[in-house]
């Protein structure tokens, strides 16, 4: 079931290629990086502590842990400037 603060399915086609790709590991099964993506989205748009994420996203170690590691590598910094092109090359940008 989709909520709210979660990805569209169009919304993650745009950003899964630019992601880093994920190393296999051994343990208990990582989620998703689409799971993580909802978790950070839920968090960044409601404002709640790491600590507070709900249950439903995993261990909120293992969210922070991963969201540190894509700003400090400059995943997001990239997502950002490549869906920036995307609209401004389909003329959605208003550049005044």
């Amino acid at each position: 079931m989709k909520r709210r603060h979660e990805l569209t399915e169009e919304a993650w086609q745009k950003i899964e290629p630019l992601l880093p790709q994920r190393t296999t590991r051994h343990g208990h099964p990582a989620l998703s990086d689409r799971e993580m993506v909802n978790a950070m989205l839920y968090r960044a748009k409601t404002g709640t502590p790491w600590r507070d994420l709900p249950e439903r996203y995993g261990n909120w170690k293992t969210v922070y842990s991963r969201w540190l590691r894509w700003r400090d590598a400059g995943v997001w910094q990239r997502i950002w400037e490549a869906l920036q092109a995307q609209a401004n090359d389909q003329g959605r940008v208003a550049w005044k």
